[in-house]
């Protein structure tokens, strides 16, 4: 009888010890590196950071293309030189217009 009273008496906070760390590392384990863990937000802060980059540097470019376009909309621009810019640019021509293809530059 005394064997078994000291079995139970060292067994039973042992196992309820046991029970006790699983529970307590498995709660940790996901809150690591679970879907809303640790690992999880500070991959969210660097997409954050990423796109608020992005972000800026369309910001800027949307700017930088407003201000181009208030430039063109006062009347000061020649309608010529707009259309010849902007077929150079595009790589188009005009169907009245005369093209002439010549080699390219050739190192002989």
């Amino acid at each position: 009888m005394v064997i078994r009273r000291r079995f139970r008496a060292i067994l039973l906070p042992l196992a309820l010890y046991a029970v006790s760390g699983a529970v307590v590392g498995y709660f940790w384990m996901h809150a690591h590196s679970g879907q809303r863990g640790l690992e999880a937000k500070r991959e969210i802060k660097g997409q954050i950071l990423t796109l608020t980059a992005e972000l800026n540097t369309l910001k800027a470019e949307r700017t930088h293309l407003e201000d181009r376009i208030s430039r063109m909309r006062d009347g000061s621009v020649d309608r010529d030189l707009l259309e010849y810019l902007a077929r150079n640019r595009l790589g188009m021509t005009h169907p009245d217009d005369l093209v002439i293809i010549t080699g390219g530059n050739t190192d002989n």
